[in-house]
């Protein structure tokens, strides 16, 4: 195996620069073996990354029983729920280009020879695997794992129903005391939170895609069999660097398309979409959302997990997890078993022996809760390159649905329209210029969903966006509209009271307004000024491009 860090440990040449790790109490035997970076997202301020530091050492372990010389280095990290609602929700998908370049930076300027990348929260995940791909040398992803579930009233509860209690709390349903009792009590441990929102997504998908063991996406944070898995994940960069298994002989078009199968089986965010076409854009394969659309036709939705149903990521693990998922789709060919994964063997040989424990929670291929999977692409005359919606967290009743327009140019007049009493049964909220150039950065609005679905509006009301939805969304929730407004889409020419058809089976959403008229408002459509002028996030709308290509940058 040839060693990227000989170039600092071998040769007269660079004896300054072991001089400069000797200063940091490395000895000469360490600098002999391959040397790992292990990049934690560790801090105190994300209750999904407040354990990093222990998966951390275990992964340092692993490596160390492989025979290789591991080396910690940061990454930041939003905590989306935190972020949520306010000026700091802009940082959070623009944070995973950052997150992507300063793995590249630390892993190019050091010479690892593999990586192991200790995220777990949301755009901290794809951030790590597209600079792993970038960078095309091994590498694994051992996550934090989930959050155990809270328990209110007796019954198991997430993030989720925290933010609808806050809608429930202001349409006077529930009382101060009973919204105190969500909040001391839906987040009670560590971890991302516990239902199928976007970390759990995607750390479900770095084992679907191959990168990832088996158990990443959903063995809880605080059990001792994640510590085991990161000690292994240690082990396993060792075996993926002296067979010089690189990032992209495991993400590549096959195991894109598998990942994708996976997110439609298990319903996961519609989130996924953006950072997996950023993924593949970065490995080289670029896909689009008319494959999305195909992958999902055939695909049947095996899992509703929070916010679609009552269960957890704890439920998923018991009953066998991603790779029982996966099982179920090889029954009828939806996945290709040939892939091979960061376990070094196939996808196949992984789940050789894997069968489903609970078909409460992950349903039978033959008897699923939709043949179809569980995001949709939508096409119109306000969303001419597409938006997503998460068809599994859609109350059938809402799958079609005609009503009138109710405009706003940010999340926050909406929140203030909606906590008012003002959208009223029927009603299609359209929240516009909060796209990634618009925003900037595409905010998630959990905030207006969750008030909706808190005033039991959810399953009478939808909503339309240039901007995204969290993964604790529900309800007709259709974002990732593009051309959004910003860059003067369609959906910057929609007027209170326009007439808006959605048709999530056929995939439609339509204003009935004809393409003369749109035209004609066109003339009358003034540029907006950018709600942010200064700092990196001006240079990131700058440079961001659509979300139907991921919202990456040019």
């Amino acid at each position: 195996m040839a060693l990227r860090s000989r170039y600092l440990t071998s040769g007269v040449e660079t004896a300054p620069q072991r001089s400069l790790l000797y200063a940091c109490g490395f000895t000469k035997e360490e600098l002999e073996r391959p040397l790992i970076g292990v990049v934690s997202a560790h801090s105190d301020i994300v209750p999904g990354h407040i354990n990093l530091d222990k998966i951390t050492e275990a992964v340092k372990a692993g490596v160390r029983l492989a025979g290789g010389t591991p080396i910690m280095v940061p990454s930041i990290g939003v905590c989306d729920g935190i972020a949520m609602g306010h000026v700091g929700m802009k940082y959070s998908l623009a944070s995973r280009e950052l997150i992507a370049d300063s793995v590249e930076t630390m892993a190019n300027a050091h010479c690892f020879d593999g990586l192991v990348l200790v995220p777990n929260c949301d755009k901290i995940v794809p951030g790590m695997v597209m600079a792993a791909v970038r960078l095309n040398i091994p590498a694994v992803v051992v996550s934090g794992g989930p959050m155990m579930a809270g328990l209110v009233g007796g019954c198991e509860t997430s993030l989720s129903k925290m933010f609808e209690a806050v809608g429930a709390r202001k349409a006077n349903i529930i009382d101060d005391k009973q919204l105190l009792e969500f909040e001391e009590n839906c987040c009670p441990t560590c971890g991302s939170c516990s239902g199928m929102y976007t970390a759990n997504s995607m750390n479900c998908l770095c084992e679907a895609i191959g990168i990832a063991l088996p158990g990443n996406g959903t063995i809880p944070a605080v059990m001792s069999g994640r510590i085991a898995l990161a000690k292994h994940a240690g082990m396993a960069i060792m075996d993926l660097v002296k067979r010089d298994v690189k990032a992209r002989d495991i993400i590549n078009t096959k195991s894109i398309r598998n990942a994708l199968a996976c997110d439609m089986a298990l319903g996961c965010s519609s989130n996924s979409v953006l950072h997996l076409l950023a993924i593949a854009n970065e490995a080289g394969c670029p896909i689009d959302l008319n494959i999305i659309n195909e992958i999902s036709s055939k695909t049947p939705n095996l899992c509703h997990l929070a916010p679609a149903g009552p269960t957890h990521m704890q439920d998923l693990n018991e009953a066998g997890g991603v790779q029982a998922v996966l099982s179920e789709l090889a029954k009828k060919n939806l996945i290709d078993t040939t892939a091979i994964t960061a376990t070094g063997k196939t996808v196949a040989d992984n789940i050789k022996d894997i069968k489903v424990k609970n078909y409460d929670i992950i349903k039978p291929i033959e008897k699923p809760y939709s043949e179809t999977g569980g995001i949709a692409v939508l096409w119109g005359n306000i969303a001419k390159n597409g938006c997503v919606v998460k068809r599994s967290a859609v109350a059938p009743e809402m799958l079609k649905h005609t009503g009138p327009a109710r405009v706003f140019d940010c999340e926050d007049d909406a929140i203030k329209s909606i906590y008012a009493g003002e959208i009223k049964p029927g009603d299609v909220v359209i929240i516009r210029y909060e796209g990634p150039k618009g925003g900037p950065g595409m905010r998630e609005m959990l905030n207006p969903t969750s008030a909706l679905a808190g005033m039991k509006l959810d399953k009478c009301v939808a909503l339309i966006t240039d901007g995204r939805f969290s993964g604790a969304s529900r309800g007709a929730s259709i974002g990732h509209v593009s051309p959004e407004a910003a860059e003067g889409g369609e959906i910057a020419l929609v007027k209170e009271g326009d007439i808006v058809e959605i048709d999530i089976p056929a995939n439609k959403v339509n204003i009935k307004v004809s393409d003369k008229e749109l035209e004609e408002r066109r003339k009358f459509l003034k540029e907006k000024e950018p709600n942010i002028k200064s700092g990196w996030l001006a240079r990131y709308a700058r440079l961001v491009t659509s979300a139907d290509k991921g919202a990456i940058l040019k």
